[in-house]
């Protein structure tokens, strides 16, 4: 099942279950989804890819991060927690993520592949490898990597 069709099933589940916090993430997933679909539509087509609708999870769950730092900073920790839970539910639809040592791994072969020597040559990695790990890491880790593996 397509990750949108998930979605909108839980979303109906939800409501029938009455769970409020569920529901809330997932009118919110299902906004930012419709978003990206209109901005995607060339002539009356209007589906997203698993591909896309990945990006688009992926940047919610970026910003539930963000949130939870800055929440954390201020001593705010009941907003955390309510952050951490809505963060939970995005990631449950999210593919397993990359752990850091097979970023590395990747790394590593692309920067041999391409025979890149330092820093100068960073783009040009981050290019590759941003492209071979879409939807499967988070960028600011594979520049965190990246950038270790050339200095």
């Amino acid at each position: 099942m397509a990750i949108k069709d998930q979605i909108m099933a839980d979303l109906k589940t939800a409501m029938k279950n009455k769970q409020q916090d569920r529901l809330r993430v997932l009118r919110s997933l299902k906004a930012k989804l419709l978003e990206r679909e209109i901005s995607e539509r060339k002539e009356g087509e209007a589906s997203l890819s698993d591909e896309q609708a990945i990006e688009v999870l992926m940047k919610a769950a970026k910003q539930r991060k963000e949130s939870i730092e800055q929440f954390q900073e201020g001593g705010r920790d009941d907003l955390v927690a309510s952050e951490k839970k809505e963060l939970e539910i995005i990631n449950s639809y999210l593919p397993e993520m990359l752990s850091e040592e097979e970023v590395r791994e990747v790394a590593r072969q692309k920067i041999e592949q391409l025979g890149a020597r330092d820093m100068s040559d960073m783009g040009k990695v981050m290019g590759a490898m941003m492209q071979e790990l879409k939807g499967k890491a988070e960028g600011s880790l594979v520049s965190k990597v990246v950038k270790e593996e050339l200095s």
